[in-house]
């Protein structure tokens, strides 16, 4: 009968309802007062189970919530008669066209939809990762940007561009050598040849020009600027500033892929080449998987990615470019070209002299803010050239296409000429570089054997180049030998023969 019946007294019922509370009434009284006793672990939850339980309800609820956001969708947004199918279907469609040889490297049994999205969820982690150098101190400097008056003398170009430029050394017509030099990347007509004394360009006659590069500086951007058309500029550069006879190109990093330019496209106009650290085509076809592997694995990640980028999706590069050196403030130089310095280059860019001459450098290469010739720059190293560097070795080639051609030579000697760049190439490159890495030079001395390649042991990318006399006087001495000075100005040298032509007619006697 008492199962029956169930609970004999209301206050046993009310407790089952609340499963248990703790709370107990006195006797069979109305409930005037009442105790409290601690709920039984045996039978009741916990708190740390009711807080578990409440999230996960909340999870379940969130669930539903994105379900139904994604129905909605479905049913509003993604389907043929949207307007965001309207408009972005067919590009979105054409992306996914050009991007479908990707899916190869997927396995066969996973899904494209869902592996790409892992494989992107991983990459915005990764790219936030090496965002994060732990070497670098928690607070690290960063230095204004300054606006500068402008001061470069400019040309007018052909096509209606200025070109700006910067003059150092003697003057043009006492000129017994005369150097060209194209500036890097992040860099301007400033640099030069940086720290170069006015006494030692004078002491070997040299007379140096150098200019910005179009959209750097105060030149004028090139609407379709590739490295033909930079060629071009050089050669309309040298005509306007009167250099008569031929000159020398000298570069440093990246500044030399348009020296390679110009020895391909107007060899006729140069001497010889002095090169410190060329930079070449890091995807160049030419290149043995061992010298590709050497060269790729002495750079941050954060340098390959741009490079790739680079390479693939340019116009993602200003995203990072407007983050880094175009804002009103940039950070040190390891992180501005994404590099990690060796030991030579670490001390050397630590230098005042050095921070304050980079500072002045990178200003003036961004003064017009726009991002845009950068990114040429950038696509520039990696893209196609339209030439390969063995393209300037010299060899004999000969005449011999076409049936009386073929017949001349069999009976005669065919006509040969030499092809390729006839002028010396000097190359200089320190054995701990970690910008362009060894291996690069050794690329070029396998495919220019007649190149004359200088390896400076514990020397890295910037520590031969910047600020050290004794470097420049060894570089000045190895292409132009002892110093004779500039040459005497043909004026100055028609009075002495004057003079002396009124001297031997005054000692005749009458």
């Amino acid at each position: 009968m008492a199962e029956v019946r169930g609970r004999d007294t209301w206050t046993e019922e009310l407790a089952s309802l609340i499963e248990d509370s703790g709370v107990r009434y006195g006797g069979d009284s109305p409930p005037t007062s009442f105790e409290v006793h601690a709920p039984q672990s045996e039978s009741g939850e916990s708190l740390k189970e009711q807080a578990l339980g409440f999230v996960m309800a909340w999870c379940e609820i969130l669930m539903e919530l994105g379900r139904g956001f994604r129905d909605i969708l479905r049913q509003n947004l993604i389907n043929e008669d949207s307007y965001v199918v309207r408009k972005f279907g067919g590009p979105c469609s054409k992306v996914s066209k050009r991007l479908r040889f990707l899916n190869d490297f997927l396995p066969e049994d996973r899904d494209p939809f869902h592996a790409w999205s892992v494989v992107f969820f991983v990459f915005i982690l990764a790219l936030a990762a090496i965002s994060v150098d732990p070497n670098r101190e928690a607070v690290a400097p960063v230095v204004k940007v300054r606006q500068h008056p402008p001061s470069a003398s400019r040309v007018l170009l052909p096509d209606g561009r200025y070109m700006a430029y910067h003059e150092q050394g003697v003057l043009a017509d006492t000129a017994r050598f005369s150097l060209v030099a194209p500036h890097s990347f992040l860099s301007s007509r400033l640099a030069g040849l940086p720290g170069v004394k006015a006494s030692l360009l004078e002491e070997y006659g040299i007379r140096l020009v150098t200019y910005d590069l179009p959209g750097f500086g105060e030149s004028d951007p090139h609407p379709n600027r590739n490295l033909n058309s930079s060629a071009m500029d050089v050669l309309h550069l040298v005509n306007a500033v009167n250099v008569t006879d031929k000159f020398w190109i000298l570069c440093h990093s990246s500044g030399c892929i348009h020296a390679w330019a110009s020895l391909r496209y107007i060899p006729e106009k140069i001497a010889g080449a002095a090169m410190l650290a060329p930079m070449i085509n890091p995807y160049d076809p030419h290149m043995t998987k061992e010298e590709m592997k050497r060269t790729w694995e002495k750079w941050l990640p954060r340098r390959k990615m741009m490079y790739s980028l680079a390479r693939r999706f340019p116009k993602l590069l200003s995203f990072f470019y407007r983050k880094s050196f175009l804002p009103e403030q940039h950070d040190e130089i390891d992180k501005l070209l994404s590099v990690s310095p060796g030991k030579k280059d670490k001390l050397v860019t630590e230098e005042p002299e050095f921070e304050e001459f980079w500072q002045r450098d990178v200003e003036e290469s961004v003064r017009q803010g726009n991002i845009r010739p950068f990114i040429e720059e950038a696509v520039l190293q990696v893209s196609n050239w339209g030439f390969d560097i063995k393209e300037l070795h010299v060899q004999k080639k000969c005449q011999t296409r076409g049936i009386l051609l073929w017949l001349k030579s069999m009976y005669s000697q065919a006509d040969c000429e030499l092809a390729g760049f006839l002028g010396l190439k000097h190359i200089w490159q320190g054995l701990d570089d970690r910008v362009v890495p060894p291996s690069m030079m050794e690329y070029i001395e396998r495919v220019l054997p007649e190149a004359v390649i200088h390896k400076l042991p514990n020397e890295g990318h910037f520590s031969y180049f910047y600020l050290c006399d004794q470097c420049h006087r060894q570089i000045f001495t190895t292409l132009f030998g002892t110093p004779q000075g500039p040459v005497e100005r043909q004026e100055e040298t028609a009075t002495a023969f004057e003079e002396e032509d009124k001297e031997e007619v005054l000692q005749v006697p009458v």
